[in-house]
Protein backbone atom coordinates (compact mmCIF):
# COMPACT_ATOMS: atom_id res chain seq x y z
CA UNK A 1 0.00 0.00 0.00
CA UNK A 2 1.62 3.28 -0.96
CA UNK A 3 2.02 6.42 1.75
CA UNK A 4 -0.86 8.39 0.17
CA UNK A 5 -3.43 5.36 0.49
CA UNK A 6 -2.32 4.90 4.29
CA UNK A 7 -2.37 8.28 4.80
CA UNK A 8 -6.13 8.01 3.46
CA UNK A 9 -7.20 5.21 5.28
CA UNK A 10 -5.35 6.81 8.62
CA UNK A 11 -7.65 10.11 7.66
CA UNK A 12 -11.14 7.50 6.63
CA UNK A 13 -10.67 5.70 10.11
CA UNK A 14 -10.33 9.13 12.43
CA UNK A 15 -13.41 10.69 10.98
CA UNK A 16 -15.26 7.71 11.43
CA UNK A 17 -14.37 7.74 15.16
CA UNK A 18 -15.28 11.07 15.32
CA UNK A 19 -18.49 10.69 13.79
CA UNK A 20 -19.51 7.94 15.62
CA UNK A 21 -18.30 9.67 19.44
CA UNK A 22 -20.40 13.01 18.44
CA UNK A 23 -23.24 10.51 17.98
CA UNK A 24 -23.31 8.99 20.92
CA UNK A 25 -22.12 12.43 22.68
CA UNK A 26 -25.38 13.61 21.08
CA UNK A 27 -27.67 10.53 22.58
CA UNK A 28 -28.72 9.60 25.90
CA UNK A 29 -30.18 6.50 27.74
CA UNK A 30 -33.09 7.20 30.15
CA UNK A 31 -33.38 3.71 32.09
CA UNK A 32 -36.46 3.38 33.64
CA UNK A 33 -37.80 0.34 36.20
CA UNK A 34 -41.22 -0.32 35.57
CA UNK A 35 -43.57 -2.64 36.72
CA UNK A 36 -46.89 -3.09 34.76
CA UNK A 37 -50.06 -5.02 36.08
CA UNK A 38 -53.19 -6.49 34.07
CA UNK A 39 -56.45 -6.95 35.76
CA UNK A 40 -58.89 -7.20 32.60
CA UNK A 41 -61.32 -9.86 32.85
CA UNK A 42 -61.96 -12.72 31.01
CA UNK A 43 -63.28 -11.69 27.24
CA UNK A 44 -62.28 -8.03 27.86
CA UNK A 45 -59.59 -6.51 25.07
CA UNK A 46 -57.49 -3.48 25.77
CA UNK A 47 -55.73 -3.26 22.60
CA UNK A 48 -57.27 -0.08 20.80
CA UNK A 49 -59.47 1.16 23.56
CA UNK A 50 -61.02 4.26 23.63
CA UNK A 51 -60.47 6.16 27.06
CA UNK A 52 -61.01 9.91 28.97
CA UNK A 53 -58.98 11.45 31.26
CA UNK A 54 -59.77 11.72 35.07
CA UNK A 55 -57.97 13.75 37.97
CA UNK A 56 -57.88 13.98 41.34
CA UNK A 57 -59.82 16.77 42.91
CA UNK A 58 -55.50 17.73 44.09
CA UNK A 59 -54.95 17.72 40.44
CA UNK A 60 -58.33 19.73 39.17
CA UNK A 61 -56.24 23.40 39.03
CA UNK A 62 -52.74 22.35 38.42
CA UNK A 63 -50.95 23.59 35.14
CA UNK A 64 -48.58 20.45 35.17
CA UNK A 65 -51.56 17.76 35.23
CA UNK A 66 -52.24 18.86 31.66
CA UNK A 67 -48.67 18.70 30.73
CA UNK A 68 -48.67 15.66 31.71
CA UNK A 69 -51.67 14.34 30.41
CA UNK A 70 -50.60 15.56 27.03
CA UNK A 71 -47.34 13.38 27.44
CA UNK A 72 -49.06 10.56 28.66
CA UNK A 73 -51.82 10.58 25.41
CA UNK A 74 -48.75 10.76 23.16
CA UNK A 75 -47.44 7.33 24.80
CA UNK A 76 -50.78 5.52 24.93
CA UNK A 77 -51.38 6.92 21.07
CA UNK A 78 -48.14 5.26 20.08
CA UNK A 79 -49.25 1.76 21.61
CA UNK A 80 -53.18 1.86 20.01
CA UNK A 81 -55.73 3.83 22.84
CA UNK A 82 -57.35 6.36 21.19
CA UNK A 83 -58.63 9.34 23.51
CA UNK A 84 -62.76 9.78 22.84
CA UNK A 85 -64.23 11.65 26.00
CA UNK A 86 -67.50 10.93 24.51
CA UNK A 87 -67.60 7.43 23.84
CA UNK A 88 -64.89 6.02 26.23
CA UNK A 89 -65.01 2.92 27.57
CA UNK A 90 -61.87 3.44 30.16
CA UNK A 91 -61.05 6.39 32.31
CA UNK A 92 -57.25 6.95 32.67
CA UNK A 93 -55.92 8.64 36.05
CA UNK A 94 -52.46 10.13 35.20
CA UNK A 95 -50.24 10.34 38.27
CA UNK A 96 -46.23 12.20 38.44
CA UNK A 97 -44.09 12.96 41.19
CA UNK A 98 -40.50 14.60 40.98
CA UNK A 99 -37.41 15.38 43.52
CA UNK A 100 -34.00 16.24 43.49
CA UNK A 101 -31.19 15.40 45.94
CA UNK A 102 -27.68 15.78 46.08
CA UNK A 103 -25.71 12.29 45.65
CA UNK A 104 -22.49 10.56 46.98
CA UNK A 105 -20.31 8.74 44.39
CA UNK A 106 -22.49 6.01 43.87
CA UNK A 107 -25.32 8.22 43.48
CA UNK A 108 -27.32 7.21 46.83
CA UNK A 109 -29.28 10.42 48.20
CA UNK A 110 -26.53 11.93 50.98
CA UNK A 111 -28.79 12.97 54.53
CA UNK A 112 -29.97 15.96 55.66
CA UNK A 113 -26.47 18.22 56.71
CA UNK A 114 -24.01 15.52 55.48
CA UNK A 115 -22.52 17.65 53.36
CA UNK A 116 -21.13 21.68 53.61
CA UNK A 117 -19.18 23.80 51.12
CA UNK A 118 -16.64 24.42 53.99
CA UNK A 119 -14.39 22.35 55.76
CA UNK A 120 -11.58 23.03 58.40
CA UNK A 121 -9.45 21.53 61.26
CA UNK A 122 -7.79 22.61 64.03
CA UNK A 123 -4.55 20.86 66.15
CA UNK A 124 -3.01 21.52 69.06
CA UNK A 125 0.36 20.40 70.76
CA UNK A 126 2.86 20.42 72.81
CA UNK A 127 6.30 20.89 72.45
CA UNK A 128 9.27 23.87 72.82
CA UNK A 129 6.58 26.63 72.21
CA UNK A 130 2.63 26.00 72.04
CA UNK A 131 1.21 25.00 68.69
CA UNK A 132 -2.18 25.89 67.50
CA UNK A 133 -3.14 25.76 63.85
CA UNK A 134 -6.36 26.27 61.74
CA UNK A 135 -7.26 25.40 58.18
CA UNK A 136 -10.35 26.27 56.56
CA UNK A 137 -11.28 25.48 52.80
CA UNK A 138 -14.16 25.23 50.33
CA UNK A 139 -15.42 21.98 48.80
CA UNK A 140 -16.87 21.05 45.48
CA UNK A 141 -20.51 20.31 45.81
CA UNK A 142 -21.73 16.57 45.15
CA UNK A 143 -24.04 16.16 42.22
CA UNK A 144 -27.39 16.78 42.22
CA UNK A 145 -29.77 13.97 41.39
CA UNK A 146 -33.51 13.68 39.82
CA UNK A 147 -35.87 11.32 40.98
CA UNK A 148 -39.14 11.11 38.56
CA UNK A 149 -41.69 8.77 39.04
CA UNK A 150 -45.01 8.70 36.14
CA UNK A 151 -47.89 6.43 36.56
CA UNK A 152 -51.32 5.02 34.72
CA UNK A 153 -54.44 3.80 36.05
CA UNK A 154 -56.86 2.69 33.77
CA UNK A 155 -60.07 1.86 34.93
CA UNK A 156 -63.45 0.26 32.95
CA UNK A 157 -66.41 3.07 33.10
CA UNK A 158 -68.85 -0.36 33.18
CA UNK A 159 -67.59 -1.88 36.07
CA UNK A 160 -65.28 0.65 38.13
CA UNK A 161 -62.61 -2.32 38.14
CA UNK A 162 -59.13 -1.01 37.28
CA UNK A 163 -58.13 -3.18 34.39
CA UNK A 164 -54.29 -1.96 33.72
CA UNK A 165 -52.08 -0.18 36.46
CA UNK A 166 -47.95 0.85 35.45
CA UNK A 167 -45.80 2.89 37.08
CA UNK A 168 -42.34 4.01 35.70
CA UNK A 169 -39.53 5.26 37.97
CA UNK A 170 -36.16 7.29 37.06
CA UNK A 171 -33.47 8.28 38.91
CA UNK A 172 -30.59 10.61 36.97
CA UNK A 173 -28.59 13.26 36.19
CA UNK A 174 -30.94 15.19 33.86
CA UNK A 175 -32.46 18.50 34.75
CA UNK A 176 -34.45 19.16 31.82
CA UNK A 177 -38.00 17.32 33.17
CA UNK A 178 -40.44 17.75 30.65
CA UNK A 179 -37.98 15.40 28.10
CA UNK A 180 -37.69 13.02 30.88
CA UNK A 181 -41.10 12.65 31.93
CA UNK A 182 -42.23 12.05 28.25
CA UNK A 183 -39.73 9.20 28.13
CA UNK A 184 -41.23 8.10 31.42
CA UNK A 185 -44.19 7.89 30.00
CA UNK A 186 -43.37 5.78 26.91
CA UNK A 187 -41.39 3.69 29.14
CA UNK A 188 -44.66 2.60 31.71
CA UNK A 189 -46.46 1.80 28.53
CA UNK A 190 -44.08 -0.55 26.80
CA UNK A 191 -45.06 -4.14 26.38
CA UNK A 192 -49.03 -2.98 26.69
CA UNK A 193 -51.51 -4.71 26.76
CA UNK A 194 -49.40 -7.92 27.64
CA UNK A 195 -46.13 -6.65 29.27
CA UNK A 196 -44.17 -9.06 31.78
CA UNK A 197 -44.63 -9.84 35.44
CA UNK A 198 -42.38 -8.19 38.25
CA UNK A 199 -39.89 -5.19 37.57
CA UNK A 200 -38.28 -4.91 34.70
CA UNK A 201 -36.01 -1.84 32.97
CA UNK A 202 -37.00 -0.36 30.28
CA UNK A 203 -34.36 1.61 28.08
CA UNK A 204 -34.68 4.53 25.82
CA UNK A 205 -32.79 6.10 23.59
CA UNK A 206 -33.38 10.47 23.56
CA UNK A 207 -31.40 13.20 22.30
CA UNK A 208 -29.41 15.33 24.86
Amino acid sequence: MTTPSIRYLGWLLGALTLSLLTGCASMRIVDSDVVSVVAAPAGMSLQGAKYRFERLPSQANNPEAGLAEQQAQAAMTAVGLVRDDANAQLSVLVGFAGTQYLADAWGRPLPPGAWSPYYGSISMGRGIGPNVGLGMGMRFPPPTQYRREVSLIMRDLKSGQVVYETRATHDGPWADSAQVFATLFQAAMANFPNPPAGLRRVNIEIPR
